[in-house]
């Protein structure tokens, strides 16, 4: 008989005992003979039978005790991207808290996709919803899991969603430097559309497909608005959150006679990549340029000098989402967290 095709009848059969006390053996020790249980396990083991389908169990049990965390990126992303790690570190703590375990899913391929979402043994699911989020929710609803998403770029109010407050952490970022008395702006926008990377106008805003990228704009405008300057004159350049898409928009935004004083970058990522452009190029943060960011990652406090941010804050987003899926306490409608500024040494007066 072939190792792969034992089975634990097998083991009854040729150990001369019950289907019922071969289970035991394997799942309840205790409550057989020791002479029993020792000539079983011997069987099994003279067959090559390893034991009952850890994942048969599981399913008959109907929970697994962890939880898939998705994405529509390579696995890389995780690791690669300090949103997601910085995200990714704080569900981890949660999970570890209560004994849960963790998965990732993920594939740019929506087959691939689509065949990790349905084949992975979780109780439910935690959303990164930055790029593809449509498709993820809709993979998602067809499991019949538990499931919320995060920094969904969807307004669907039936989509169950914890997010950041965008419109107003942006607004209070451009606050900020306006405050210090910048007058001159550049944006580097995260994706407001699919495909695209360049500068963008008042009309490719209002119409832009990514919420976060939109409500941001959105957020540096109504501040800036306060300080008499207007939309038109605050130069965005829509990049992919990587440094040849960033590098790109730096160029366009200090080719002009009179550059920004003053760069809002719409995540960490690109802020800390402006920086380094800007050292490059001889100018020095914030004596010359101040930079802010969004998101509030570890590495911002990393860097000399410290980086300006707002901050999500990932242990309670984490906790939030961790609990709606274990606890199936899904919210019902879009939860909405605030974002802290933390001032660090890359903004100051301009000179």
């Amino acid at each position: 008989m072939a190792k792969g095709t034992i089975r634990l009848a097998d083991v009854a059969k040729a150990a001369g005992v019950s289907q019922g006390t071969a289970s035991n053996v394997f799942s309840r020790p205790d409550v057989v003979r020791e002479e029993v249980r020792e000539h079983v396990l011997e069987t099994a083991k003279r067959l090559g039978y390893a034991g009952p389908s850890l994942t048969g169990r599981l399913l008959r049990a109907g929970k697994v005790n962890a939880i898939g965390v998705a994405a529509v990126e390579p696995l890389a992303y995780f690791f690669d991207d300090p949103w997601a790690r910085a995200l990714l570190a704080a569900v981890s703590q949660v999970c570890d808290a209560s004994g849960t375990g963790l998965a990732l899913v993920s594939a740019k391929d929506r087959q691939k996709l689509d065949w990790n979402i349905k084949s992975a043994l979780v109780d439910g699911f935690i959303l990164l919803c930055v790029e593809g989020g449509e498709k993820l929710v809709q993979l998602t609803r067809e499991r019949q899991l538990p499931f919320v998403a995060l920094a969904l770029n969807d307004d669907d109010p039936s989509i169950a969603s914890i997010s950041v407050d965008n419109l107003g952490g942006a607004a209070i970022a451009a606050r900020h430097l306006a405050e210090l008395g910048h007058r001159r702006f550049g944006v580097l926008a995260t994706e407001l559309s699919d495909d695209h990377v360049g500068p963008v106008g008042i009309a490719e805003i209002e119409r832009a497909i990514y919420s976060t990228s939109r409500d941001r704009a959105l957020g540096y405008w109504q501040a800036l608005e306060a300080f008499g300057i207007r939309r038109e004159d605050v130069p965005i350049y829509e990049t992919i959150n990587d440094k040849p898409s960033v590098e790109a928009g730096l160029e366009l935004l200090f080719s002009v006679p009179e550059p920004p004083t003053a760069i809002l970058a719409m995540s960490d990522n690109i802020a800390l990549l402006a920086i380094n452009w800007l050292r490059a190029r001889g100018l020095s943060v914030p004596q010359d340029v101040s930079v802010i960011g969004f998101d509030g990652v570890p590495e911002g406090g990393m860097v000399e000098p410290g980086l300006t941010t707002m901050a999500q804050p990932f242990a309670e987003i984490a906790r939030r989402a961790v609990k709606a899926v274990l606890e199936d306490a899904v919210p019902t409608e879009r939860e909405m967290i605030e974002v802290t500024l933390v001032v660090r040494g890359s903004t100051a007066p301009p000179r």
